[in-house]
This record gives C-alpha cells, structure tokens and sequence, in this order.
C-alpha cells in the first residue's frame, strides 16, 4: 500500500518509541480474541527492523514509510511490540542492568523490585510533577520498608502507581502481564466477544465474531456481564478484567452469567481461537459503510481496498462506523485518514515525556479525497478512533455524528519487570488533534447529535438522511 503521510520530529535529539495505544481500562473495548495478534521483535543494536514497529531518524522527509520512530540515542535496547485486535502494546526489554547506586546488593529481592518499579515509572512517565508528589522520597519511603513477602511489595508498587493520579499507569500483577504476553502470542484462546461499556459502566456484550463460540453458545449484543468462573462482575470492573477471566488455553470451558432485560443467562463456552475482522463493510443503495472496530497496521490498507470495491459500485458516500471503537495502533488511525486527505494536512502531534514534539503529516494526495464521508462516533470511540475522527474533522473532510467521544488523548506503554514480577504500564506521551486541541478527558464532540444504539450491521439506521 501507497503511503500518504510522514513524521516530522523536533527538536532532533530525542526518543518517542514505537508509540502505539494499550486498550487496558474502562473505556475499552477488549476483544477475547487472540488469534490473530502478532509479535514482532527489533534488535536496535544490530540496527534490524521487522513488522511495523518504525524507526525514522531526524531531519529527513523519507517517504518509504508513513510513520516511522524516531532514532533512538541509545541503541542497546531489545525492543518487543505486541499488536493486536484491540490490544496494541509495547513491552521494552532492557538488554543492559542500569547502574545500581552503592548497597543496593544488600537490599532484599523485595526491594530491588519496589526500586525497579520506581526506576521504570521514573525514566518514562509523562506528567514529570508525579501528581505533585515529592518522587524521590517515594523511592526512599518504598526502599526502605521491610517486606514480609513480594506480594506485599507488589501491593505497595500498585499503590504507588495508583497515587500518579493516571488511571492508564498501573501496576500489572504477574498473571495480568502473563496473560497479555500469552494473548498476543497465541498462546490463550477465548470466547469471540468484544467487550465494552454501558452508559452505566458496567460491561457489556459490545459485539460478538461470526460462528464464534460466543454466537454458537448464543451471547447477544447488549447482553450485561455479572459473572465468569464465580467471579462478579459490576460497575469498577474494566472490560480487561471481563477479558483476562474469559481468556484460557484451547478447548477449556469458561461459565458467563449474563443479564437480557430482566432475566439471568448462564452459558458454559469453550474457548477456541478467534480470528476478528476488524473491518467490515456493506452497501445500501449508493452509501457505503466500512465499520472499523479496531485499528491495526493492516486497517489503512483493508479500508482502501473496501473503497475500492465501493468505487466500482458507484457509492456515491462513505460512512464510517466507530461505536465502541478503543483505538489500537496510532500509525493504523493516522496511516487510514491519510488515505482522504490531500497533501501537507496535520494528521496529529504526538508529545513525549520530554516535549519532544512528533509532527505527523500527509506528504502526498490520499487516494480518495473527494468522496463525501460521515463518522458515526460514540462515548467509546477512543484513542487511535479519535486521532483517525480528529484528523478527518479538523482538516474539513468529514462530517462527525453520533454523541461526544471517549477522550483520550495519552499512549502507554508495558514493561516487564524482572524475575517474572509482572509489569507496568505507564503513560509516556500525549497527542494533540491537527488543531492542536487535546482532547484528554474531554472527547471530540459531533457535528450532530443522532441516537448510536442501531445495530452494528445497521449503522445507517442512526443516521438521519439529511446528513448523507
């Protein structure tokens, strides 16, 4: 596939790697599908690059790829990026121990990881104020508690991330990081659900895969989740945690109790591999719809041949489906706007820890910029969904509908920490619309106000005519 855009990085010494969105909290989406994820590993110090975790180095325009990472100054790291679904991670695995300060081999194996932890959040977090904390006294305070076990060493780290005032920074215990590691690996299967949720922020049944073990067992849209395996469910649980019970090794069962209305469901599924189609499309008369549920590195690609095929066709509007849409990869989002977009338009500013400051533009005509198109958006239409909303909206391309956005405007990534001790995910940048609106906590709000709740084989069902 042609590329349409390019990074613009400044100023020229700096590092913003592999900045891609993690679907982990509420406000998403969490497909239990985990086939169809992906690993791809770069060795910097060999100066090796595979799959679409992209390096660019500073002050060049190259055109070979749309979005490429800026050169890091330090090439000693062993990088890992898992993509999926509708998980996209970066997981960054120092190959080299930092220096350690003198009498930290007396410290107990508890401590070392209380100070790994701190170290981590403390090279990489993007609010440096730390919630106004006085940050180095935490380190002394974690340091120098004794510990009775790790598990109360873990709890403290959890503690300590959760007074960052960030929801997205959090402690991930070891069967949670095991857990993301086995799904992108293919290693878990699951049940063939994408989960989200409700006005109530309870989860919820968002959608369920075609001849799925989910559709089979006869899980509905809508459907309420209370219940998996004994453990409930209610409003303070992510669609992470309803993901992480009903994920599981080939072949096993899982119980889901659900609520239809009034009445209780239970169901006992046997978790499979799921392959999810996270593009879909569909005509009706000379509207075309393409619903994307997640971006990846292959949507820009999917989505133009979708347009293609419409062309044929004679469709003569484009509607985009992103209800309950978490994100995914930034690159996917950015990479598919640029596809309308004539030359030289923002797509989206990415800023790290640093200030650094990643400009990213279209260099080159999209392929289509002069088909009319409209978004139908939701409250979940998160992150990459609202870069890609954004990036259309701002430059005059698109008309938006539906009801305000999500709103989230900062990338994470996980690291591991060491002896199997789970891991971290941290907030390491922020992005800012093309004009330069940053929409954290706020959302991106509509053009129109239409009702989302049509089916999602429907979409057309919530927009008014007038609006096509």
């Amino acid at each position: 596939m042609m590329s349409y855009a390019r990074s613009l990085s400044k100023p020229s010494a700096a590092l913003i790697c592999c900045l891609f969105h993690l679907s982990l909290t509420s406000y998403s989406q969490a497909f239990v599908s985990l086939q169809s994820q992906s690993i791809t590993r770069s060795i910097s110090s060999l100066g090796a690059t595979s799959g679409r975790c992209d390096q660019q180095q500073h002050g060049t325009n190259s055109r070979a790829t749309p979005f490429q990472q800026i050169r890091k100054q330090n090439r000693n790291e062993f990088v890992t990026t898992i993509s999926a679904a509708a998980l996209a991670t970066s997981l960054f695995l120092s190959s080299s121990q930092p220096a350690m300060a003198a009498g930290y081999e007396s410290l107990s194996s508890e401590q070392k990881f209380v100070a790994e932890a701190w170290r981590t959040v403390d090279a990489t977090f993007l609010d440096r104020t730390f919630n106004g904390q006085d940050w180095f006294q935490v380190r002394q305070d974690l340091v120098k508690k004794k510990y009775k076990s790790m598990e109360e060493a873990q709890e403290a780290v959890s503690n300590m991330m959760s007074n960052l005032g960030d929801k997205y920074t959090r402690y991930l215990s070891p069967a949670k990081y095991q857990s993301l590691v086995d799904s992108a690996t293919g290693t878990l299967a699951g049940i063939g659900v994408e989960i989200a949720t409700n006005k109530e922020q309870v989860p919820i049944v968002s959608d369920v895969e075609p001849n799925s073990p989910a559709q089979k067992a006869g899980l509905l849209p809508d459907d309420i989740f209370l219940e998996s395996d004994g453990v409930k469910f209610d409003k303070t649980t992510t669609p992470d945690d309803v993901a992480l019970k009903l994920r599981g090794p080939q072949g096993s069962r899982v119980s889901v109790t659900v609520q239809r209305g009034e009445t209780t469901k239970d169901f006992i599924i046997q978790r499979e591999p799921i392959k999810v189609t996270s593009v879909r499309s569909y005509t009706k008369g000379k509207i075309g719809v393409i619903r994307i549920k997640n971006f990846s590195g292959t949507t820009g690609a999917t989505v133009k041949e979708k347009v293609e095929d419409f062309q044929k066709k004679g469709v003569k509007t484009i509607l985009f489906d992103l209800r309950s849409n978490p994100g995914g990869l930034l690159p996917g989002g950015t990479e598919t706007a640029s596809l309308f977009l004539k030359r030289n338009k923002p797509l989206v500013f990415v800023v790290s820890n640093k200030g650094v400051v990643d400009a990213q533009e279209t260099f080159a005509d999209g392929f289509d910029t002069e088909t009319p198109i409209v978004l139908l958006v939701d409250h979940n239409t998160a992150s990459a969904a609202e870069v890609f909303t954004a990036a259309l909206k701002e430059n005059g391309r698109a008309k938006v509908v539906g009801e305000q956005t999500f709103g989230k405007g900062i990338i994470q990534t996980i690291r591991e920490l060491s002896n199997q001790n789970g891991g971290v995910a941290v907030t390491v940048a922020r992005y800012e619309t093309p004009r330069h609106n940053d929409i954290n906590k706020s959302g991106i709000s509509v053009d129109e106000a239409v009702n989302v709740e049509c089916p999602k084989d429907d979409a057309l069902a919530c927009v008014p005519s007038s609006v096509l």
